[in-house]
């Protein structure tokens, strides 16, 4: 991978170390994130932090959860090994606080071994309903995820709720966003992307805005900031596991393209509507005329969007601001 952020030219291989939830059936967490980085070219290595028979929107499920003692002890095999050399870490949901503060100090030695290890981090913490936003994690992880994860992270992807939630700022208008973007920026991360918000896309009521900031600093010190904006169809259905997906997909394209967020939103956004768009046509055809769909029946079309994934035909357009 041509010398690009991560990986040096003379190392094709490239390493993510994966902390995310895995389930028995379907598609969330590290069933959602793997694969795609698989098909990509990457070298994924999973940390279960939960291990569930399906994703908790069903109306029933069984499993364990890992805590941060086990999640040590797995680390620490990797470390006796001397294979703890990543050059990627992704996580997404956790639910606790001393879990998270261990991703925190694994993510630190990490970036003692590898200087250029990149840590993409997905804030899960909540979302908004009918304008309302409200929390489905503890509230206690909001401290730890805004002082001590966030600054070690490079890439992060809220939505606009968790945005808001970090900077302790309300987003109404695209400068808002602009503004609270620049201010989570300060905190750490060279990459911002809010994946999805409520504010009115220039294209109309049936399209989704994520916004993108990439801020980088020059040899000589000046700042260069690129600032995106990307609409995309919704799709009328409750879908789980696309924020995973679209973590990790964002992990390639950035990847493959270090300095150009435009065409990695671009081709991660464009990727993730081929999903969509496969996965509501074969719920519908699955559930029936007239029938809603039910969670088993919704869990994204991952295999049979393998060539989506790998080369995505670009549908949706990003805009420079």
């Amino acid at each position: 991978a041509g010398g690009s952020a991560g990986c040096a030219a003379m190392e094709p291989e490239c390493r993510v170390l994966s902390i995310q939830s895995h389930v028995v059936r379907g598609y969330v967490g590290n069933k959602a994130a793997t694969f795609p980085l698989q098909v990509l070219g990457f070298e994924v290595d999973t940390v279960n932090s939960v291990q569930f028979s399906n994703h908790t929107g069903y109306a029933h499920w069984k499993g364990q959860v890992l805590n941060s003692d086990e999640l040590h002890e797995l680390y620490e095999g990797l470390k006796l090994n001397k294979v703890n050399r990543y050059d990627y870490v992704l996580t997404g949901y956790t639910r606790d606080t001393s879990f998270l503060a261990m991703v925190v100090d694994i993510v630190q030695e990490l970036k003692q071994q590898n200087s250029n290890l990149v840590y993409v981090c997905d804030p899960v913490m909540g979302d908004k309903w009918n304008g309302e936003g409200s929390m489905y994690v503890p509230k206690d992880l909001l401290p730890v995820y805004r002082d001590k994860v966030v600054p070690v992270a490079d890439i992060i992807t809220p939505n606009q709720f968790e945005a808001e939630l970090l900077t302790g700022r309300k987003i109404y208008t695209e400068k808002d966003a602009l503004e609270v973007m620049d201010m989570l920026h300060a905190m750490g991360p060279e990459t911002v992307v809010i994946t999805s918000s409520d504010l009115q896309a220039p294209l109309g009521n049936d399209y989704l805005i994520a916004l993108g900031s990439h801020r980088k600093t020059k040899a000589d010190g000046t700042r260069i900031t690129q600032r995106i904006r990307v609409e995309s169809p919704k799709v009328d259905a409750v879908f789980v596991g696309t924020g995973d997906l679209f973590a990790a997909m964002l992990l390639a394209w950035t990847h493959k393209h270090p300095n150009n967020l435009k065409v990695a939103c671009e081709k991660t956004v464009s990727a993730m509507q081929h999903v969509l768009q496969r996965t509501i046509k074969s719920a519908k055809a699955q559930a029936g005329e007239g029938n809603k769909p039910n969670s088993a029946q919704l869990e994204l079309r991952m295999v049979q969007s393998k060539k989506d994934i790998e080369n995505p035909e670009i549908i949706v357009k990003a805009t420079v601001l």
